[in-house]
């Protein structure tokens, strides 16, 4: 990410963001951190989804996804709305749409259709099972996408939203290699990501079940709380061992059968004897891959988290950032319509008409 006194690396790209709810919402907030100008399309009739979902604890969707972008309302059904999309096209360099491709297709925002109008867009589009196959036009959501990739294990809930994420990663960083393709050629290009391919992608790393071992492990202290150990290395395997006053375990590191599993109770058994914080003074200064496992509120006021400022509070919401980088709050439904369409070049006499008829 860039460093808190650089030019950012995206200042004057300038995004329209047509997404809904999270893979799309988190993939243009990428962007937004390192400095585009994202603008986020809403209906008029009540704006994205997200802003209706609970709070949950810490989480308010909405206002963690949209910080740093503006919000303009349009109602992409309208006959008139490419009076406003067109003026707003021809000033921005990456579109992004979530819509399912037959939608996108009756909305006339889909990639071919806008390249033909704009060929300088980079046109992205994040569909839930890509353009083809019998899947296209089917409904679905993270558990979903999950649930088909293989990387569920009922009857537990999915924990981090992988395929949203793993998509919307996937989708910046091919939006970023799209721009710098058009630095080269001056012809802007087409993004497709898969939801469920991005899930899919998740199945080729081992999972955790398959790696564990004394030497990768949970582990709960006298207390009640948790330590985590990945001493996979040798060398950090050794050091553990040497600290629980158990070196002998140290050659036994990738035990196999009934071995492995009295290597794992003796190390349960020596760590239940100690609080979690006995064991974390015990082990100031190893370099052995021992760390707490802590809870949402022990992660924010971490000390090293602290340190690289990348915890921001803003509008009563807290927000991961990149390392002390500005935060404004996410926007009102339609609170920069007007400032964004006088940009466009769309007259306030245009403006009025547009609103009256409920298009904007």
């Amino acid at each position: 990410m860039d460093g808190p006194h650089s030019v950012r690396s995206l200042d004057g790209v300038r995004v329209l963001d047509l997404t809904r709810l999270l893979p799309g919402a988190y993939a243009t907030l990428l962007l937004a951190d390192l400095g585009a100008d994202v603008i986020k399309i809403e209906d008029p009739r009540g704006g994205d989804g997200m802003r209706e979902l609970p709070t949950r604890g810490h989480t308010d969707y909405f206002a963690l996804l949209n910080r740093n972008k503006r919000s303009v309302t349009l109602d992409l059904r309208s006959p008139e709305a490419t009076t406003v999309l067109d003026p707003l096209l021809a000033r921005s360099d990456v579109i992004v749409d979530s819509f399912r491709p037959s939608t996108a297709r009756r909305l006339r925002v889909d990639a071919e259709t806008l390249r033909a109008r704009h060929p300088h867009l980079v046109c992205a589009s994040i569909t839930g099972f890509g353009s083809n196959g019998p899947y296209v036009e089917r409904a679905a959501h993270d558990i979903n996408y999950q649930a088909l990739a293989g990387t569920l294990t009922p009857p537990q809930l999915p924990g981090p939203l992988v395929a949203d994420i793993g998509s919307a990663t996937q989708t910046a960083v091919g939006i970023l290699a799209a721009l710098v393709q058009r630095q080269r050629t001056g012809a802007g290009s087409i993004v497709e990501v898969s939801i469920h391919e991005a899930a899919l992608a998740w199945t080729m790393f081992p999972s955790t079940p398959n790696l564990a071992n004394a030497c990768y492990n949970l582990y709960e202290t006298a207390d009640g709380q948790w330590l985590a150990l990945g001493a996979l290395e040798a060398k950090f395997w050794a050091g553990f061992c040497e600290r629980i006053g158990r070196p002998d375990l140290a050659s036994l590191q990738h035990a196999r059968g009934d071995e492995r599993a009295r290597v794992f109770g003796e190390v349960c058994d020596i760590i239940r004897g100690r609080t979690r914080d006995e064991w974390l003074a015990r082990f100031a200064g190893a370099d052995v891959c021992l760390t707490p496992v802590n809870s949402l509120g022990e992660a924010l006021s971490d000390p090293h988290v602290e340190a690289r400022g990348v915890v921001a509070r803003a509008g009563g919401t807290t927000y991961i950032t990149p390392p002390h980088a500005a935060v404004r709050p996410a926007p009102a439904l339609g609170a920069d319509t007007d400032a964004v369409l006088e940009e466009a070049g769309i007259g306030g006499a245009t403006r009025a008409r547009l609103r009256a008829n409920k298009v904007v």
